[in-house]
């Protein structure tokens, strides 16, 4: 993983002291691994180990998956990453022409979006085999409590946008599975990922629901003069992507002002 990749997860640390902008971070992390101070990033005498086991690790289930011919050359990348978690989770089916289920489908949008963001392979299972692992263990219980917060930030931002979906009957049909359960891979583009996942990574799946309150107040125009539910959804579901930055900085400005500080609650 590039040494910025490694920074961009790190974020909640320096709006502690103060920082919101991803950029703002460097000088401060040039500081903190400056000999002078006499301070070394913590338990880093153990980074090559782990690296190594971790590489160990990754190769040996590579090689079980070539040796009973579940993946070729010509499997794609992403595929792979999904088998290698599959087995590890002893939930690998019988064969790669099985359906798959809606959790593989989320694995895969994010294995997706992290390879943009991750120049090494193994870096990349990793990444994306934890960040999964956490919605799915740490978020269990939030997730599902997301579209019901999503409706009632949206009525105290824009309570006349939320009468229009209403009114639609697309409230219940909007992109929530894009939105929370895959974290907006594949709706947002990487610079702006990042951030959000950063969030998420850091403790709060919450801001979520700011980023997707505050796509409906962006396009706001575009989706009071759209009158079904599924027209709507088509739009949020391929919103355009140059508004995305300014989207999750709004976002993030909203997160903080309803959250209160970074180590807040999910």
């Amino acid at each position: 993983m590039t040494e910025d990749s490694q920074r961009n997860f790190r974020s909640v640390y320096y709006e502690k002291v103060g920082f919101r902008g991803v950029e703002e971070k460097k000088s401060l992390e040039i500081l903190l691994k400056d000999d002078c101070l006499g301070i070394l990033p913590p338990h880093h005498e153990s980074h090559a180990q782990v690296m190594m086991y971790r590489k160990e690790q990754y190769s040996d289930v590579l090689h079980a998956l070539e040796v009973i011919r579940f993946i070729s050359d010509a499997t794609p990348q992403v595929e792979v990453y999904l088998y290698m978690h599959r087995l590890e989770s002893g939930k690998l089916p019988r064969s790669p022409s099985f359906p798959l289920e809606p959790e593989d489908e989320v694995f895969l949008a994010i294995a997706k979006a992290m390879e943009e963001m991750v120049e090494d392979g193994i870096d990349c299972y990793w990444l994306t085999r934890c960040f999964v692992n956490q919605l799915n263990n740490k978020y269990r219980d939030f997730l599902p409590q997301l579209p019901k917060a999503f409706e009632q930030y949206l009525n105290l931002e824009d309570s006349r946008l939320l009468s229009h979906l209403k009114a639609s009957s697309a409230v219940s049909k909007l992109p929530y599975d894009l939105w929370f359960k895959r974290c907006f891979a594949g709706c947002l583009p990487e610079s702006s990922l990042q951030r959000v996942w950063d969030k998420v990574i850091s403790g709060s799946c919450k801001i979520l629901v700011f980023v997707a309150v505050e796509i409906l107040l962006t396009f706001k125009i575009k989706v009071m003069a759209l009158n079904s539910a599924e027209k709507i959804t088509k739009f949020l579901e391929n919103i355009p992507q140059d508004s995305s930055d300014a989207i999750v900085s709004k976002a993030i400005d909203v997160w903080h002002t309803h959250c209160g500080t970074p180590a807040h609650s999910a």
